[in-house]
């Protein structure tokens, strides 16, 4: 499909989505990052008209990642009017957190720990506003190696753009004009004080994980399927004891 038409596509999927509900929401509420994830999905879902609330959630933020996502923020309020835009300071809320369990001390723990606080602000934004959460995971990091702790899509409400690969992403970021920082910016997760990158954390590129999901012999398949297991249970439903009657 072209990726003009993509667009389309993904914008009219999210409008008939929330126009089957039950109970239709009243707002799309998405984190963004500064990120081409976060920046393509909620460019799509300001295009449906719908009331459209993003929010920076910066904890320990690198000030270069989050002056992009304020860059990407103005952006958007001037393009679209059905944007409502926040800056939610998180560091006191995650100082107090990580205080408190100063006894269980782990980096990766605490990493994780940043996006579920971002994933619980946006729930309480969305309740607030009687909306839903979108998530801005694409098809590598939902279904290949499980790499969605960033900005909270452990728990989304739709994932628009969740079928792409980040290099359709790209492609779909190049197409709405997103900033041209955004997309030549390395892609982060922003969980880490050092700033690591995703291709750092995955140690393949993008690009490299993409071939080695839909080709059995490349040469990084067997590294794509080690990060692939290791995560697995983030892509599997979760697991339940069934009694027997």
């Amino acid at each position: 499909m072209e990726v003009s038409k993509k667009i389309i596509f993904i914008k009219d999927w999210i409008l008939n989505y929330v126009n089957s509900m039950p109970k239709k929401a009243q707002s799309l509420v998405i984190g963004i990052s500064g990120g081409i994830d976060s920046s393509v999905t909620s460019t799509l879902c300001a295009m449906t008209g719908l009331k459209t609330i993003v929010l920076t959630m910066p904890i320990k933020q690198n000030k270069e990642q989050n002056n992009l996502s304020l860059l990407h923020k103005k952006w958007l309020s001037d393009k679209f009017n059905n944007i409502e835009s926040h800056s939610l300071e998180l560091d006191n809320v995650f100082n107090n957190f990580e205080n408190t369990l100063s006894d269980f001390k782990s980096e990766h723990g605490m990493a994780n720990s940043r996006a579920r606080l971002r994933m619980t602000t946006l729930y309480q934004v969305a309740a607030a506003n009687k909306g839903i959460v979108v998530g801005t995971g694409n098809k590598v990091e939902d279904f290949g190696v499980g790499f969605y702790t960033k900005y909270g899509d452990g728990g989304v409400d739709i994932s628009p753009i969740a079928d792409c690969t980040k290099s359709e992403v790209w492609e779909l970021g190049k197409e709405l004009n997103i900033l041209k920082e955004i997309i030549e910016t390395p892609p982060t997760d922003g969980l880490w004080d050092d700033g690591r990158t995703d291709e750092g954390q995955l140690g393949l590129s993008y690009k490299e994980l993409e071939e080695a999901m839909e080709n059995e012999n490349s040469k990084n398949r067997q590294k794509y399927l080690k990060i692939r297991k290791v995560n697995l249970h983030k892509m599997e439903s979760i697991p339940v004891c069934k009694i027997p009657k």
